[in-house]
């Protein structure tokens, strides 16, 4: 006698591939850790409010009420990211943000 074979019975349509692939979603990762700090996303949110899109980093204590130091830290590693670029002028420092980041993030999350 012979045996049917009956197919198998899926509960959900198969899902559509990934638009990320590891390499990518590993990268995005680690931007999204960065801004999982709120005073990160303060200190991204104050520059982007700018008008000239920049704001040299003396500007941040005071608006945040953070100290000197947690700001710089905070800036240092926004910027080791690759989420700010910075811009010296005599002893201070400007920080921009990199707006083809921020364009990425978007992609991931649209």
């Amino acid at each position: 006698m012979k045996s049917l074979k009956t197919p198998p019975i899926f509960c959900c349509p198969p899902l559509l591939a990934g638009r990320l692939t590891e390499t990518e979603a590993a990268s995005a990762a680690v931007l999204f850790r960065v801004l999982g700090e709120p005073a990160r996303l303060q200190l991204l949110s104050l520059i982007a409010a700018q008008p000239s899109k920049e704001v040299c980093a003396c500007e941040l204590v005071e608006s945040l009420g953070l100290s000197q130091p947690t700001v710089s830290h905070h800036l240092k590693v926004m910027y080791e990211a690759g989420l700010l670029s910075k811009e010296r002028r005599g002893s201070w420092i400007y920080y921009q943000i990199v707006q083809a980041q921020l364009v990425s993030l978007r992609g991931v999350l649209a």
